[in-house]
């Protein structure tokens, strides 16, 4: 049996490694398209701040691990996916042939269609080319503009904050991480990064960047222009599936995958943050973190190898450290009616709990790292709250006490 993995990251790795332990008899080839070795992107920030080296990312760290494991490394960028032929093209025209292939690309980041995108001191941070390229200008006391306050760019916001930049963050949405946290939440953090010297602008966008002599000008649509010796890029992404054009893979926003993470066509799975796989709770979607990442490879190497391992769905979760204060997203908080609130702003504590019925079905939580294993624990094991659904609704601190009783009461 050929098995193919493409894209290095920590879904690939988890396959390829899984793969091996199932199936060590047959070919693995694990494609990386960076030039680099397998590596966290996740890893990328401690570069920026000097924490580790770039092999600090790595994600095997000993030298000919994948040599050991019967895993064939190879570097080049996927140009084309041919089904019907069982191949992979790389750009350059080399040709490999699968009998079996995980797509496990990833994702790419956005740039806003905005004039001055493609100008020298404008950055993603997504790739460790792209760190070294901050880090050359990140110095102490430089300008630097971060353009969104979402869940990356807050832990790019952490590391450039380390560097002892100048820095100013605009964000379009009305509150920071948006999409995990609600405006009390994004209240409260925005007053926490401003306290700490940041200066963020909510309900704003970026319209342009010019140069001007050795430093940028970034406009905004409240009207005023901002100096900069460097400006981060951090606006969202979206799954790389540009490739797969052509091949008849069913895609929605990513590559749509069943409860065994196999595509619309048989011998063809995906994994990590370019696959809209189940969720747990029902539906299917593009959930970019990497425990999903990793648990989504594992899954569905063990179903290439013959196994039959269904996926359970990823929990929406996430989980962020903002220049000291933790905030943690689980589940289905938006949109629930059912909800018990603490908040204590002065301290920078803050629980929600939404409840469906007799279930706890979402939460978030700011400055309490004491509650997030109980939180998640009792929002996947589906336990009826009973009585102590009325007690959390009264003080959603005692939720550790809950977690005790309804799971091992």
């Amino acid at each position: 049996m050929n098995y193919v993995i493409i894209g290095a990251g920590p879904a690939g790795v988890a396959a390829a490694e899984t793969l091996h332990k199932a199936d060590a008899e047959s070919s693995i080839i694990l494609i990386g398209g960076e030039g680099k070795p397998p590596y966290s992107r996740m890893a990328i920030p401690y570069v920026l701040t000097g924490k580790i080296e770039e092999d600090g990312t790595y994600l095997r760290k000993s030298d000919g691990h994948y040599d050991r494991k019967g895993i064939t490394f190879l570097q080049g960028q996927v140009s084309k996916v041919d089904p019907g032929a069982g191949m992979v093209a790389l750009e350059g025209g080399q040709a490999v042939a699968y009998d079996k292939l995980l797509i496990a690309t990833g994702a790419t980041p956005l740039s806003p269609p905005i004039p001055g995108m493609d100008l020298d001191g404008v950055h993603h941070c997504w790739t460790l080319d792209d760190a070294a390229a901050i880090a050359s200008r990140a110095q102490k006391g430089s300008n630097v503009v971060l353009m969104g306050a979402g869940f990356i760019g807050c832990i790019i916001m952490e590391s450039l904050v380390e560097r002892g930049v100048n820095l100013t963050v605009v964000e379009a949405e009305n509150r920071m991480i948006a999409r995990m946290m609600d405006a009390t939440g994004g209240a409260m953090l925005k007053r926490w990064v401003e306290e700490k010297g940041v200066t963020l602008m909510t309900s704003t966008k970026v319209t342009g960047v010019a140069a001007s002599g050795d430093k940028l000008t970034v406009s905004t649509d409240a009207g005023n222009d901002i100096s900069a010796d460097l400006v981060v890029v951090s606006v969202g992404v979206k799954p790389n599936i540009g490739f797969l054009e052509g091949s008849g893979v069913e895609v929605v926003t990513g590559i749509k995958v069943d409860d065994r993470l196999r595509s619309s066509i048989p011998n063809i799975y995906a994994a990590g943050d370019v696959a809209e796989g189940p969720e747990f709770g029902g539906g299917f979607q593009v959930h970019a973190v990497q425990p999903t990442a990793v648990d989504h490879g594992r899954i569905a190497a063990l179903n290439m190898a013959g196994r039959d391992a269904k996926y359970g769905g990823s929990l929406i979760m996430n989980v962020l450290d903002t220049l000291g204060l933790v905030s943690a997203s689980f589940g289905h908080w938006m949109g629930e009616d059912d909800v018990a609130v603490m908040v204590n702003a002065n301290a920078c504590n803050y629980v929600k709990l939404a409840f469906n019925g007799d279930h706890l079905v979402g939460a978030l939580s700011i400055g309490r790292t004491d509650q997030i294993g109980v939180l998640r624990g009792l929002i996947q094991s589906r336990v009826k709250l009973g009585a102590w659904k009325n007690t959390l609704k009264q003080d959603p601190s005692r939720i550790a006490e809950a977690y005790v009783a309804c799971l091992h009461g």
